[in-house]
């Protein structure tokens, strides 16, 4: 105890993976089953009370995470290894902590996270398999991959992404900064197409509306060139439907 009677806290932060097809996304929602309040009412078990956590990023409902990365501060006194087995024994089998780090205090996953990158897979086959279909988007295979891929190399750099921002967004810029956009086929057969996009910051459903967006280049609706004359037009109106939420994984926090 210090001075006041307080417990001293420590902050950890803590990776966690997770099949987003059963939730209403990260973010904690009234009578809404989420992966914040799985994770708190696991860590509320082992602490003896609430503790509020802070995610890198909130991923929408139906999307996942290989590692998504949270920050919290915590009384116990419990080992890594320790608060991870307890942890994963306390939470539901559609998500699982991987990795229990000390940090700094003051660590914020969300405020000093450097860059996200997120994985959208495609599945080139209308009838995908019961073992991977909660995690692609499936369709048939007539895609043009290579318009598709000079597409998504013009999302590259500094843009205003107003054209694939949600509507109702209440951010005070749409403009953000891109670092990596590139397709790359997935081992197969089925073929499978990975779309991957890293970027300091995202707009919500900018990953999935992009997405919409290449696979309309790539059934022939429009030349890559338009991803310029979009990102121009500013006018979500003008580009492709958002993608499911299945195909989507958030990969990597950068700090």
């Amino acid at each position: 105890m210090d001075a006041a009677g307080q417990r001293p806290t420590r902050t950890l932060a803590l990776t966690v993976a997770y099949e987003g097809t059963d939730f209403a996304g990260w973010q904690r929602q009234p009578g809404a089953r989420t992966v914040q309040e799985a994770l708190e009412s696991a860590l509320a078990i082992i602490e003896g009370q609430q503790v509020g956590v802070v995610a890198a990023g909130r991923t929408d409902a139906g999307v996942h995470a290989l590692a998504q990365v949270v920050s919290v501060d915590v009384t116990n006194r419990l080992p890594a290894a320790t608060l991870q087995r307890a942890l994963n024994v306390r939470l539901p089998g559609d998500v699982r902590v991987t990795q229990v780090a000390e940090k700094p205090p003051g660590f914020n996953a969300r405020r000093d996270a450097r860059s996200k990158a997120y994985r959208y897979t495609l599945l080139l086959d209308p009838s995908p398999s019961p073992f991977v279909r909660r995690v692609v988007w499936a369709m048939p295979p007539r895609l043009d991959l290579t318009a598709m891929h000079q597409a998504a190399a013009m999302v590259v750099g500094e843009h205003d992404f107003a054209a694939f921002q949600a509507a109702g967004g209440d951010v005070r810029t749409s403009v953000r900064r891109v670092l990596r956009s590139r397709l790359r086929m997935g081992p197969g057969p089925p073929a499978c197409v990975h779309y991957d996009i890293e970027g300091t910051g995202f707009l919500r459903h900018m990953v999935r509306n992009i997405v919409g967006t290449l696979v309309e280049i790539g059934r022939g609706r429009w030349p890559a060139e338009y991803m310029h004359e979009l990102l121009a037009s500013r006018d979500r109106r003008r580009a492709g439907a958002t993608a499911p939420p299945e195909g989507l994984v958030l990969v990597r926090v950068r700090y």
